[in-house]
């Protein structure tokens, strides 16, 4: 359990210092995480806010990793890449699409 959790904090760790999409959701999640305990929201709003936030970190964790694994394969222009990175960035997208629809939905309700 020790080094599963030495490899996941070194991952976060070559997240933040490497991907500057990471860092920027990161600060995303620093504003919208707090502020979500500021507002007059129930339980269960709040934690579906936090959890669509934190979605959107677990997603681009997992382009980052498509990405670098595409890059290791071959730097040559490949229509399969080229789809996979795609896939990965419409899946961040759709995550980022998440988060304002969960927080519309639960401000709105409130």
């Amino acid at each position: 359990m020790w080094n599963a959790l030495h490899y996941s904090l070194s991952g976060l760790r070559e997240a933040l210092r490497c991907e500057d999409a990471f860092r920027q959701e990161a600060l995303l999640a620093a504003v919208l995480i707090p502020t979500s305990f500021v507002l007059s929201v129930g339980g269960i709003g709040r934690a579906l806010m936090i959890a669509s936030v934190l979605l959107v970190l677990i997603v681009e964790l997992v382009n980052s990793a498509i990405e670098a694994a595409v890059d290791r394969i071959s730097l040559d222009r490949h229509h399969l890449s080229k789809r996979a990175k795609d896939i990965g960035s419409a899946a961040v997208l759709l995550a980022l699409f998440n988060v304002v629809l969960v927080w519309s939905c639960v401000l709105q309700a409130r």
